[in-house]
């Protein structure tokens, strides 16, 4: 089979998956990793190339014409995001995105939230 064809069926059926619901998810950069490593897998099982090749990402990248599912997280972030401002204010999606929550969450590292990953990924286009 090409690879052409196997980039395709790529797109078409397994990035979906892989995808799937990621437009509400707060990635952290150990979840981009996993995500990363396992479309890798993937990637590479479609070429018949293994890790003992040692044979680029960027290449096997290039030779199926597929983008790192990362970005495709950003830019499900961003499009939802889009979607939901554009709502009607009493909708129950944007007034949960306007809810301001007050509580002592002790001491330690804040956790991540989606607002977080939407305000970073802003940057990022920008």
């Amino acid at each position: 089979m090409p690879l052409k064809l196997k980039g395709k069926i790529y797109k078409s059926v397994l990035r979906p998956v892989i995808l799937y619901g990621s437009e509400c998810w707060a990635v952290k950069k150990m979840d981009e990793k996993r995500v990363h490593v396992a479309e890798m897998r993937m990637l590479r099982w479609m070429c018949g190339v293994t890790r003992m090749d040692k044979v680029r990402y960027e290449y096997i990248r290039g030779s199926l014409r597929v983008a790192p599912v990362t970005e495709k997280f950003k830019g499900n972030r961003l499009y939802w995001y889009g979607h939901v401002k554009r709502r009607d204010e009493m909708h129950v999606t944007k007034r949960v995105l306007n809810l301001q929550v007050d509580v002592w969450r002790g001491s330690g590292r804040p956790k991540k939230r989606w607002m977080d990953c939407v305000r970073s990924d802003m940057k990022y286009d920008v």
